[in-house]
């Protein structure tokens, strides 16, 4: 169990940081695991292909085969596949991009997106973990949820822009705003720069998933925020009477 614990926080710490490799040493510290022990696994998760290294052996990433576990996940997933078809269908009407995201505990995961022609944002790239009180998309999923029941992790929350929510009372009152209005609105909260829109999916109570539009603030005006409003409330009613709970589907946890 404890081998099994240490090898999924390795695995989850070289994804988080990305395109910067670590070294053995850094790895070690930062897990709190002997040297030679996280050598000797290490080692194992190269062979298998799960990390990889450079050619001097000393820097280490992840590697090819956590791809095929993360679009196994989404290529088995029926609500991904199902709601594909619909993010096409407001990308068309909108013009803008459109995002589908899932809850993971005090986070969101980009599962889905559809990106606008005219501006790219490697924010939404699918996989992707963004806070969940600091957007569109968790913070419509936050709001259905009660106060008393937020994933949020103690202590101040985290900023990615001078916009972000980070005072929980402040949140509250958003979320309060989010369940009154229907939907979520992220003022560059996420990506300065980029409003959003949030629409929680009902076919789970309560809701884990989410769609939204991100449009750049310099062409948001108040009849095209209308326009978006109402083309993403069209969508998320077409996409909660298509995926209502089915009987004998897995009750995934």
């Amino acid at each position: 169990m404890k081998s099994a614990l240490r090898t999924v926080a390795l695995l989850e710490l070289l994804a988080a940081r990305g395109d910067r490799p670590a070294r053995l040493d850094e790895l070690a510290e930062e897990l709190d695991v002997p040297r030679s022990s996280m050598y000797q696994l290490l080692r194992t998760l190269v062979d298998c292909g799960w990390v990889r290294t450079d050619t001097t052996g000393s820097l280490y990433g992840i590697g090819i085969r956590t791809l095929l576990t993360g679009t196994s996940y989404l290529d088995s997933d029926p609500r991904v596949r199902s709601v594909r078809p619909y993010l096409d269908e407001a990308s068309d009407a909108l013009g803008e991009t459109i995002h589908l995201a899932r809850l993971d505990g005090p986070h969101v995961v980009y599962l889905a997106t559809r990106e606008s022609h005219e501006y790219l944002r490697t924010i939404s790239r699918v996989g992707r973990r963004v806070p969940a009180h600091a957007g569109a998309l968790g913070k419509a999923l936050l709001a259905e949820r009660s106060d008393s029941e937020l994933p949020l992790a103690e202590g101040p929350l985290a900023a990615l822009t001078e916009n972000t929510l980070t005072d929980r009372d402040a949140l509250l009152t958003d979320l309060a705003g989010v369940r009154e209005r229907g939907y979520s609105i992220d003022r560059e909260e996420t990506v300065t720069g980029i409003a959003g829109f949030g629409f929680a999916l009902r076919y789970d109570a309560p809701a884990v998933d989410a769609i939204s539009c991100s449009v750049p603030v310099a062409r948001l005006t108040g009849e095209r925020e209308e326009r978006v409003v109402a083309v993403m409330r069209d969508v998320r009613t077409r996409i909660e009477a298509l995926l209502s709970p089915r009987s004998g589907a897995p009750d995934w946890r």
